[in-house]
């Protein structure tokens, strides 16, 4: 109370300074009552804003969590999870299939040596490589129905159930398809290219094979030819996906005509006989493609 107050209170009892003082701690109280309103309105209108922010961090992590996550329901950690699965399936198909190939190296050798007849090795420990390497290549080819396999399971989620019939159906083709190139190229390609090879000898170049070199020359040869011979199942999972139709096929036949040859001169000896033996069957396996997508799937 200040001291301009004392003096108009001089001489008053304390019953008469109460009444006097009555109106002043009213308007106090209204004061103090109207603060604690407007703080619990601020303290509702904050309580608000966090829920909102609360809500809104919520739909930023559903929309994220819908992101990361596939048509198929798999998020990007279990795509991840399944790949690595199937491919340590694979590698353990490859393993156990080289173990069993191991027990044949010898025949599998003179099998592969056949097209080029005696050959050397330059270093002590090049032909166990050797032996290793056709063992492990030997074990990948028998394996190969496994390692395709496990491909086709891996995008399985992504196909509808008509799609994954199909597949059903394109799995076994690949792998036919695959040792039909290797065959192609090991019966027919291959003994061109050491022939051509062979005849660049002359009395005092004599042509000495290293037994490494060759398997390399080998491998070389057989696995492009095996990739080569996927093309019409790649042609027809991209029309079942509805990415390329018979119509593309028909208009883009003459660039695959050109680019069949450009590929066998790539992937064969330099000669115009080897470039042909390639480009022929690339073609009718794109002409064969187009038929399929023409008039079976009806793209």
């Amino acid at each position: 109370m200040q001291d301009d107050d004392l003096e108009n209170y001089e001489g008053m009892t304390a019953e008469e300074i109460l009444a006097a003082q009555a109106p002043k701690i009213e308007n106090m109280e209204d004061y103090d009552s109207g603060e604690v309103k407007d703080s619990a309105a601020t303290g509702t209108e904050k309580a608000g804003t966090e829920n909102h922010d609360d809500e809104q961090q919520t739909d930023k992590n559903s929309e994220q969590e819908a992101k990361e996550t596939d048509d198929d329901g798999m998020s990007v950690i279990e795509h991840l999870t399944e790949l690595r699965t199937r491919l340590i399936r694979s590698i353990i198909a490859i393993v156990v299939c080289s173990c069993g190939t191991y027990f044949f190296d010898e025949q599998i050798m003179n099998f592969l040596m056949a097209p080029a007849g005696k050959l050397y090795f330059m270093q002590p420990g090049e032909a166990f490589f050797a032996y290793a390497k056709v063992v492990l290549f030997s074990g990948f080819l028998v394996a190969t129905p496994v390692v395709f396999y496990q491909l086709w399971r891996f995008f399985v989620p992504a196909f509808t159930r008509r799609e994954r019939m199909i597949l059903g159906i394109l799995v076994p083709s690949s792998v036919l398809l695959f040792y039909i190139g290797l065959a192609f190229s090991f019966f027919l390609i291959v003994p061109f290219g050491i022939k051509f090879f062979m005849g660049m000898g002359s009395e005092d170049l004599t042509p000495l094979f290293s037994v490494e070199k060759y398997l390399d020359f080998i491998i070389t040869f057989l696995l492009p030819f095996g990739l080569a011979f996927e093309l019409p199942i790649i042609i027809i999972i991209m029309a079942q996906l509805g990415i390329i139709t018979s119509q593309h096929l028909k208009k883009y036949f003459r660039y695959v005509f050109f680019m069949s040859f450009v590929v066998g001169a790539l992937l064969t000896p330099p000669d115009i006989i080897s470039q042909i033996t390639l480009a022929l069957p690339l073609t009718g396996l794109y002409g064969l493609s187009y038929f399929v997508v023409r008039f079976i799937l009806r793209k």
